[in-house]
């Protein structure tokens, strides 16, 4: 049995397949009538906004490397070409479903309730006047429509930006024939206008921005006839290029980089299902593209913007119930933070914990004589984020604040660069990571000085400092004064800021140093449990398992006969079920209100069992490419809780979904007379 070829490519499932099957169960979310209305258009937007950054990073990546002539294969050994090939057959049918859903399914259910998306052919007298009316006074002013000629080239389109091709006939103003124009939207108005009660049917009628355009496109080319009007949009390469051997200064590299984002190459275009052929051809040849990247869009050709109905909307029934979360075991209110801790390890589950201990933890360490310094890791957070203002009010307090801050947070660097500068006006001591590593790790630590000795405080987390998706996001955090914890804290801290060698850490393990061996050496050791006929187990959950390595140990664990459960969110290239192989592996992912973001590593280890929280999915750049830890959780009750929290993931028969042999996902239900089990609603439950 040992002797299987363990790196066979048919073990493996693609990344970039298994990412889109992500993106079809956010997608049936949607469709689920047990999910309030409003939520269920928000998961249509969602899967459609991960539909785009999947262009814009993995399938930008993949382009580049069949223009490059690359044929290097991953452990699937699909060529890029190959996964480029499946890549659009699935994508396409993905598009279609998520317009089907829109038109069959979400828009019909909305009408039910009075809202409604009026179509031109639908608006009433005064709905034409008074969108008439707006066309002249909100749009009109500040469109800018496009006469294509020699003097007037095709112009440069924003990524994902709304735009409209538009086939003229007719002289233009000068007696020239002129045959296509370009309109683009104005990027400062709404995608959605909302009509005044006395123009439609009630307080809830909406008008998309693309349809008064193309009701008034005549306006904009007097003189001439309009024979055809499309929406398109075009997706963009967005991933940063930073030539890190060629840089001096990583802030500069990246706002240069920013700019080129929106203008990067081609990798999609979306047009309107009517669009006629010959525009089609037009907008492909000008993007350099084939027939394979075009995507006919039964509705508005930019999904995520129905977004906005979710706040217009005041409809509560038709949203997740809210809720208040809970304080945490251990931190009474407007108690001393530094006593609380002191008195014993706190774990906070967000979002059914609040996320207020840990700015608690700031403010006080902000306003205490006896703290000297405060050193952070921000790899997210929000603009008006209360984190950042209590660290620029530590620093203007005299207090050595240090920020480890990652320029290179995807999609958040220009948020990242501003808070930097914010920082550093404030006097605080601001440095950007290691280059060639991001720094994903998730570390505050309060140095405090109590009787003779100093005392360090530290939070260790999961997920980032950003109060929003606390609310948004499961996560976990420790916070503890533990010695050995917190020296191996002030250590990570020196090698970021320092960049020289420190000394080896007692608990935390660290990537890209030790957290990947380790790894590997606890699933070897319950392997080895197995084969001398003692019980052995593995849980791991986590949002993405792709590196390779660690499948061929988890592979060659179950092959000892070792239980491994894996509740793996998003990516997921091991293949469960394999005779011989994968028999003792299961996978399942949950999907529900809360996106799934706590990273727990299970090890049974003959009863004495470890368990680790970290900031690290199991992937090649969090092994080997960024600053990660994982640390782990020794106070028993807390062990009990997270063990507890584990068991209600893998019971879960109502937002769990499991991975078959064939790399599709089966949906699990509750049958005969089992009960619905929800770990998410259970959590919540549990709320005081």
């Amino acid at each position: 049995m040992d002797s299987i070829n363990l790196s066979q490519p048919e073990l493996y499932i693609n990344r970039e397949l298994s990412l889109l099957q992500f993106n079809r169960r956010v997608l049936e979310q949607a469709k689920d009538p047990h999910t309030p209305l409003l939520e269920r258009l928000r998961f249509l937007c969602i899967s459609s906004t991960n539909l785009d950054e999947f262009f814009e990073i993995r399938v930008a990546g993949l382009k580049q490397k069949i223009a490059s002539g690359s044929v290097q294969a991953g452990p699937d050994n699909f060529s890029p070409a190959e996964v480029m090939s499946q890549i659009s057959e699935q994508a396409h049918q993905l598009v279609e479903e998520q317009y089907r859903v829109l038109n069959d399914v979400l828009i019909p259910e909305l009408e039910k309730v009075n809202i409604r998306f009026v179509r031109r052919t639908h608006w009433n007298a005064k709905a034409e006047a008074w969108l008439h009316e707006f066309f002249n006074q909100e749009l009109l002013p500040v469109l800018s429509p496009l006469g294509l000629d020699p003097a007037h080239p095709f112009p440069r389109i924003l990524n994902k930006s709304l735009n409209f091709v538009v086939s003229l006939e007719g002289k233009d103003a000068f007696g020239r024939s002129s045959g296509t124009a370009i309109v683009q939207a104005p990027r400062s108005l709404p995608r959605l206008i909302r009509l005044p009660e006395d123009c439609g049917s009630g307080p809830y009628d909406f008008v998309f921005l693309s349809s008064i355009i193309h009701a008034h496109v005549s306006d904009l080319f007097p003189g001439m006839e309009v024979t055809g009007c499309y929406q398109f949009r075009v997706t963009r390469n967005s991933d940063l290029f930073v030539d890190e051997e060629e840089i001096d200064d990583l802030l500069h590299a990246v706002e240069g980089e920013l700019l080129s984002r929106r203008y990067g190459d081609c990798v999609r275009v979306e047009v309107a299902d009517n669009c006629s052929s010959k525009m089609e051809d037009f907008l492909l040849s000008k993007f350099r593209l084939g027939p394979d990247d075009l995507y006919r869009d039964n509705g508005p050709v930019n999904l995520n913007r129905l977004l906005a109905i979710y706040d217009l909307v005041e409809m509560p029934e038709l949203k997740y119930p809210p809720f208040t979360p809970s304080r945490p075991q251990g931190i009474a209110i407007e108690q001393n933070i530094f006593e609380a801790i002191r008195a014993g390890d706190i774990l906070l589950h967000h979002p059914f914990d609040s996320f207020l201990p840990v700015i608690d933890l700031l403010k006080q360490a902000a306003a205490d004589s006896g703290v000297l310094a405060i050193k952070q890791t921000l790899y997210r957070t929000g603009p008006d984020s209360a984190i950042v203002t209590v660290r620029v009010e530590a620093a203007r307090a005299g207090k050595e604040v240090t920020v480890v801050i990652e320029l290179r947070a995807r999609f958040d660097e220009e948020a990242n660069i501003q808070l930097a500068n914010r920082l550093q006006e404030a006097g605080a001591h601001v440095v950007y990571g290691v280059v060639g590593y991001k720094t994903h790790a998730k570390m505050l630590l309060v140095t405090r000085r109590e009787s003779k000795r100093l005392r360090h405080y530290v939070h260790l987390g999961t997920g980032n400092y950003h109060a929003r998706t606390a609310r948004l996001y499961t996560d976990y955090g420790l916070l503890t004064c533990d010695t050995a914890m917190g020296a191996d804290v002030h250590r990570i801290f020196q090698l970021l800021t320092s960049l020289g060698k420190v000394k080896a850490l007692s608990k935390i393990l660290q990537a890209p140093f030790t957290l990947h061996k380790k790894m590997l050496e606890k699933i070897e050791r319950e392997a080895e449990n197995a084969r001398a006929g003692k019980p052995a187990r593995i849980i791991i959950k986590c949002n993405a398992l792709l590196e390779a390595e660690s499948i061929r140990a988890l592979y060659s664990a179950s092959q000892a006969g070792v239980k491994i459960d894996l509740i793996i969110r998003g990516i997921c290239c091991l293949r469960p079920g394999i005779p011989g192989v994968s028999d003792n592996i299961n996978v399942r992912s949950i999907v529900g209100r809360f996106l799934e973001h706590t990273r727990v590593f299970y090890f049974h280890n003959k009863g004495d069992y470890e368990l680790y929280l970290s900031s690290a999915d199991w992937m090649d750049r969090n092994f080997f490419q960024r600053v990660e830890t994982a640390f782990p959780i020794e106070n028993e009750a807390l062990r009990k809780r997270i063990y507890k929290d584990l068991m209600l993931y893998l019971a879960d028969n109502r937002e769990a979904w499991v991975l078959q042999r064939d790399g599709e996902y089966r949906r699990c239900r509750p049958t005969g007379k089992q009960r619905v089990k929800c770990a998410q609603r259970s959590l919540l439950a549990k709320i005081k």
